[in-house]
């Protein structure tokens, strides 16, 4: 609350009105910003826990990235509730509700924050966007895969081999100083290939790809991260199980 102390004459002078309100700015309180809702996967075996969904999470290093609040609602894909299969029939996770209708897909929910949310921009300059894009279904083929001579692992290591050498080029992040969209896609999905590879096939990235192992440091280490990580990484090899196994 602002006091001022006003004589008579100074009341009456129209000239003082004019000083006072050329050099004093009035800021008011806006209303509390309403929370985005989201729902993602909750744990395997744990349904108030946090799960293991790479999209999901990138979902949530965006709100966390760009302080937007958010109310969370975690979804066990294995007993999904009706309430969620009524507005999400495809029951996909992640969904964000905007303007009462709720939204499916990261792709779609990350541009819809970046173009209402805009100002901490997560934007990612054009010519980088698809840096790394290849790294998961690398991962995956590597993952599944039961002979050893198929290519996968070489794939692989193709993938984060041209990784490596862009960030040796423009690092630390995907686009230099800064951290952006492309990276919060990679961060989970980096997190998932290193516990799931180190699990299933005793397997890890190559202490040669130093630009790799800084980046993902990097990455793991952001508070954002560390907020929307599955709390356990046997959550993470308890949701991959099934893919392995299959």
């Amino acid at each position: 609350m602002l006091f001022l102390h006003i004589s008579r004459t100074e009341w009456d002078s129209p000239g003082f009105w004019f000083l006072l309100f050329s050099s004093v700015s009035l800021t008011f309180d806006r209303p509390s910003e309403m929370a985005i809702e989201v729902a993602v996967k909750a744990a395997a075996g744990a349904p108030d826990v946090l799960g293991d969904c790479p999209f999901c999470q990138r979902v949530l290093l965006t709100l966390e990235e760009k302080k937007i609040p958010y109310k969370l609602h975690l979804i066990d894909l294995s007993n999904k509730p009706e309430w969620f299969l009524g507005v999400n029939p495809e029951g996909k996770v992640p969904v964000a509700l905007f303007d009462g209708k709720w939204v499916p897909d990261s792709d779609v929910i990350v541009g819809i924050l970046q173009e209402k949310y805009p100002e901490i921009s997560l934007v990612t300059p054009p010519e980088y966007a698809t840096v790394g894009s290849k790294i998961f279904g690398s991962f995956v083929s590597f993952l599944k895969s039961k002979d050893p001579n198929d290519g996968t692992e070489q794939a692989l290591l193709a993938e984060l081999s041209a990784l490596d050498e862009h960030l040796k080029a423009h690092g630390p992040y995907i686009a230099g100083e800064k951290v952006t969209a492309v990276d919060l896609s990679l961060a989970p999905k980096l997190y998932h290939l290193v516990v799931v590879l180190g699990h299933f096939k005793k397997w890890s990235v190559p202490e040669s790809l130093s630009h790799v192992h800084i980046y993902t440091e990097l990455l793991f280490s952001r508070e954002s991260f560390e907020k929307t990580k599955p709390p356990k990484e046997e959550f993470v090899i308890a949701g991959w199980a099934p893919k392995v196994n299959a």
